[in-house]
C-alpha cells in the first residue's frame, strides 16, 4: 500500500457527500469480540465446544433449538451476554463523527448481530442487519411470524456443562424461543424485520444517486461473503461511488473500485483520519 492511496482514499472521504458503512466481523475486534475465523479462534473464545468437536458452522444451527435447546441458549446466550458488556472501540465514534460532518447522510449495512453500532449512538432505523439481530428473538417454529425485543433479559449459564441454566419460550405458542438470527440450514428464520431494513436502505440509495457517494468497508471476509458482495455491486451500480476496504487479510479489490487498506478496523480508521 502506497501512502499515495492513502491520500486519494482518504481525499475521497472528505469530499463525499453521502457515507455507507459495511462491516463484517472483523468490525468488533478492536473491542475485544471474537470473529470465530476458524476453529481455532472459535474454540479459543468456547472451549467447551471443542471437547465436543463442534465449530462455528455445526453450532450455528437451527436444529439444536430442537435437539438441545440448553445447549442452544448457552451458545447464544454467552454471545448475547458479551455483546451487552463490550464496548464499541473508538473506530466507532470516529465514524459518527464522520456521519454527523455529512449532514447524517449515512447508512450501515452489517452482517453482525452484536447491535454495537446502535450502541455507539448511530439510528437504529440507518442500519440494515442482513443476518439478523441476537437482541431480537422469535418463535422456534415462526408460529405467528413475530419478532420481540429481548428487553434486556441475560442468560445464566453453567460454563462447566455449557447449558443454559434458563429456557425461553414463545409467548404465543410455548415453543422454544430463539434470537432472530440467519443461521445454517435456517428455514424457519423470519426475515420481516431486515426486509424492511432493506427498503429503507434501498429508499436511501436511490435518493443518493447523483451524490457522490463513499464505501466503507471494514472486516468483511471472504468465507461468508455476504457484506463484501454488497459493498461491490453498490460501488458498480452508483456512478459517484468509490470503495474502501479495510481489512488486514482479506483486502484485495479491483483497482477501478477504490482502495484498500491492509490493517485491522480502527487502525485502518486512524490512517484514513476520518
Amino acid at each position: 500500500m502506497k501512502k499515495q492511496e492513502i491520500e486519494q482514499a482518504r481525499s475521497y472521504i472528505q469530499d463525499a457527500d453521502a457515507i455507507l458503512i459495511t462491516a463484517g466481523a472483523g468490525m468488533g475486534v478492536d473491542s475485544g469480540l471474537p470473529d470465530f475465523r476458524g476453529n481455532k479462534g472459535f474454540w479459543k473464545a468456547y472451549p467447551p465446544l471443542e471437547r465436543l468437536g463442534l465449530d462455528f458452522q455445526e453450532m450455528a444451527n437451527p436444529k439444536w433449538f430442537d435437539t438441545n435447546p440448553k445447549l442452544a441458549w448457552a451458545f447464544y446466550g454467552h454471545r448475547l451476554n458479551l455483546y451487552r458488556d463490550t464496548t464499541p472501540h473508538k473506530g466507532f465514534d470516529m465514524l459518527l463523527e464522520l456521519c454527523k460532518k455529512k449532514d447524517n447522510d449515512y447508512f450501515i449495512f452489517t452482517s453482525n448481530v452484536d447491535n454495537q453500532f446502535q450502541k455507539a449512538g448511530f439510528d437504529p432505523k440507518k442500519i440494515v442487519e442482513i443476518h439478523g439481530s441476537i437482541e431480537h428473538w422469535q418463535c422456534g417454529k415462526n408460529c405467528k411470524r413475530d419478532i420481540w425485543d429481548a428487553e434486556k433479559k441475560r442468560v445464566a449459564i453453567d460454563m462447566e456443562k455449557f447449558e443454559a441454566l434458563e429456557l425461553f419460550v414463545c409467548p404465543h405458542c410455548g415453543e422454544i424461543a430463539r434470537p432472530n438470527i440467519l443461521m445454517f440450514n435456517d428455514w424457519q428464520w423470519n426475515e420481516k424485520r431486515t426486509n424492511s431494513q432493506i427498503k429503507r436502505i434501498e429508499a436511501w440509495l436511490e435518493s443518493i444517486q447523483n451524490k457522490k457517494l463513499v464505501i466503507v468497508e471494514i472486516g468483511a471476509g471472504v468465507e461468508i461473503p455476504t457484506v463484501r458482495l454488497y459493498s461491490q455491486k453498490i460501488a458498480k451500480n452508483i456512478k459517484n461511488a468509490k470503495l474502501i476496504r479495510i481489512n488486514p487479510k482479506d483486502f484485495d479489490i479491483d483497482n477501478h473500485l477504490g482502495w484498500s487498506i491492509p490493517f485491522g478496523g480502527l487502525r485502518g480508521l486512524e490512517l484514513l483520519k476520518v
